[in-house]
């Protein structure tokens, strides 16, 4: 830690007394990232001094038990003078030298009651606010509806387009579409018979195979007009189950 602590920027000649409060922090800075090159390169960035370092971001609260403790004289992090002090303080929680360094910005109600309020990260230099949790769920689920509903409103314009395509192709292909059908009557009258003249000249079904021994085929009225239904399929479709085509010659 540096020897003399910092005086918060609004001091009039070191007084406090003559001095207006100093501005309290935001809750959300998120969008805020804090950086000095010129403090990174004049001092090594550890365990020591990251609070000297973030003390000069706009994060920092001048109204702190830290700040009353670096104006005593006291390092800023000394437990033992923080745990007998109630109010808001700065503790650093997380420390991977000299890449990462996390603080937690509390409020102290006694020597074990602590309410955790925000937290702040120092990540190769620069310092950020983390998050809340609640700010993250939100996020992400606004960021989730604004796809679904995009995805909504892309199928919903395409199957509208579909259907206008649709009812332009009805309308202005009314009169080639009534003579297509036509066509197609004529067609199906053709089938039919052919159909019809094959009925004529194939034999009928032969009878199904009888029961195996020992069978008692089903007494109610559904078994009982089990086999006529089954005899009176092939009449309909008499080309079903009557072994290879035959050829047939026309007159």
């Amino acid at each position: 830690m540096a020897g003399t602590p910092m005086l918060p920027p609004n001091m009039v000649d070191g007084n406090p007394a003559a001095a207006a409060a100093p501005p309290t922090p935001g809750t959300d800075m998120t969008g805020i990232c804090f950086r000095d090159q010129l403090w990174l390169n004049t001092y090594p960035l550890d365990r020591n001094l990251v609070f000297d370092y973030f003390a000069l971001s706009p994060f920092y609260d001048y109204t702190c038990n830290n700040e009353q403790l670096r104006m005593r004289s006291i390092h800023p992090l000394d437990l033992s003078h923080l745990s007998k002090m109630t109010g808001i303080e700065f503790m650093v929680s997380e420390v991977m030298e000299p890449h990462l360094f996390v603080m937690r910005k509390q409020k102290r109600d006694g020597p074990e009651k602590v309410t955790p309020m925000l937290t702040y990260y120092v990540l190769d230099g620069s310092i950020y606010q983390a998050p809340q949790l609640c700010n993250v769920f939100a996020a992400r689920v606004g960021r989730a509806l604004y796809y679904i509903s995009k995805a909504f409103t892309t199928a919903a314009s395409k199957l509208e387009k579909v259907g206008y395509v649709d009812s332009e192709d009805e309308k202005t292909s009314l009169e080639p579409k009534s003579a297509k059908e036509t066509i197609d009557v004529k067609e199906v009258k053709r089938v039919d018979h052919i159909l019809a003249s094959l009925q004529r000249k194939l034999p009928a079904a032969p009878p199904p195979p009888p029961f195996p021994e020992g069978y008692t085929p089903p007494s109610t009225a559904e078994g009982e007009q089990g086999p006529e239904t089954e005899q009176a399929e092939p009449s309909v479709d008499p080309i079903l189950d009557q072994g290879p085509a035959k050829r047939i010659k026309y007159a």
